[in-house]
């Protein structure tokens, strides 16, 4: 079977494309994963590849996808409390108190990525 059929195979099983590292049973499917993001990054990667991976929701910049899922909790929460203080203390949003804690430190030292310009702005 194909990577691709097989990563195909694994979304259809457990609805996503993330297949970890440490996944002993998928490390040959992660690694090539990884492959498939150098090569997208290069712009060497197959088209038709692209086309399919993109078709399955394949993520290919796990950190800014990271990064939109967490601001996407923050607005919720706003819109939910009507603030973003979120609370450290906040056993249901221990993670999204982390991150905002995170954002706050690289703003602080000016290595924030562009994208805090929407939460800065306090556009949603």
């Amino acid at each position: 079977m194909k990577k691709i059929d097989q990563l195909c195979a694994f979304n259809a099983q457990s609805g996503h494309c993330c297949v970890s590292q440490n996944d002993v049973q998928n490390t040959s499917l992660a690694a090539w994963i990884r492959q498939q993001r150098v090569s997208y990054k290069e712009n060497t990667l197959i088209s038709n590849h692209t086309q399919k991976l993109n078709s399955i929701g394949f993520i290919w910049d796990l950190c800014g996808h990271s990064w939109n899922e967490k601001f996407d909790q923050l607005c919720a929460f706003k819109a939910q409390s009507g603030h973003c203080c979120v609370s450290q203390n906040d056993v249901q949003n221990t993670s999204l108190a982390a991150w905002i804690k995170q954002q706050r430190v690289s703003y602080k030292e000016n290595t924030l990525i562009s994208k805090f310009h929407r939460l800065h702005m306090g556009s949603t």
